[in-house]
């Protein structure tokens, strides 16, 4: 899907919240904010709103003299995300549909997100999102297509989200053994997007083969991608695509067996899904 005006001007808060964020000083908050705007003036409404925002952070990050903007923000998130798997692995445990709680697990994990229009609290959402019907709910589809599949890609989305990712995958493994899976992350460091090694470090390769996609936007951009992503996207039986980002790039895709999983989190994403800020989805 490409961008709207509503998105030019959510990227442009969104080099505002970066300075806010960071706690930077109101010189170098004015001067960043300043050049999104400059270069939002040449925006390509062709062009999904994770391939506009890139340039944008990319430029943020030459400017503060990093090339991880929110590397100790992911680590937060990432030790708040370690803190609570005992009790969704309490949730597992009890669940009389597995299949159903995971799944709600992993997008749970999902508002963990600093691009995102609206905010959500991490330990509030998991409180109730036991107790919320997906908005598009294609759950019985998903688990008839896992049943004939061998190989499936996961599309990782944002550091912290992906501890829950890694409990989502070993959760399917053990309900589907004769699956293949594969974990995709951003080539490299991109807002609060889970990277090869974030997601090495948790572990990943306990559970499924971790593939660093190359691909250097906060979503999947499918020809941006190196060699070995785009054979294991075209060759997978299925595809389950983490977030609004990875939505966002691959609406519409060549691929036909894909799951989105996702928060709502922003306006035009809720326009495009006939939806309202703040469901959740599960759309095959």
């Amino acid at each position: 899907m490409n961008i709207t005006q509503t998105c030019v001007e959510c990227i442009i808060n969104q080099s505002k919240r970066v300075g806010d964020t960071l706690g930077l000083d109101a010189f170098t908050k004015e001067h960043i904010v300043s050049l999104t705007t400059d270069m939002s003036k040449n925006f390509s409404f062709f062009q999904t709103p994770p391939e506009v925002a890139t340039p944008v952070y990319e430029t943020i990050a030459k400017t503060i003299k990093t090339d991880d903007i929110y590397k100790d923000i992911k680590a937060k998130s990432t030790k708040q995300a370690i803190s609570l798997l005992p009790l969704l692995e309490e949730k597992l445990k009890s669940s009389n549909n597995r299949f159903l709680t995971a799944t709600k697990i992993a997008v749970a994990g999902n508002v963990i997100d600093l691009a995102s229009e609206f905010k959500f609290d991490l330990e509030k959402e998991l409180d109730k999102i036991f107790e919320t019907d997906f908005a598009i709910d294609n759950t019985k589809e998903f688990y008839e297509k896992l049943l004939n599949s061998k190989k499936v890609v996961i599309l990782g989305d944002n550091a912290g989200e992906h501890i829950f990712d890694r409990l989502y995958i070993q959760t399917l493994k053990d309900m589907f053994e004769d699956i293949e899976f594969f974990y995709f992350t951003r080539g490299k460091p991109i807002i609060n997007d889970v990277t090869y090694d974030e997601a090495k470090k948790a572990g990943f390769d306990e559970v499924c083969e971790v593939v660093d996609s190359g691909v250097p936007t906060p979503g999947f951009v499918y020809n941006l991608a190196n060699k070995k992503a785009k054979e294991l996207f075209d060759s997978a039986d299925l595809v389950i695509s983490k977030g609004m980002g990875n939505y966002e790039c691959l609406t519409p895709s060549h691929k036909k067996d894909i799951v989105f999983l996702l928060k709502v989190k922003c306006s035009v994403v809720a326009a495009s899904l006939g939806l309202n800020v703040g469901d959740i989805v599960c759309k095959h």
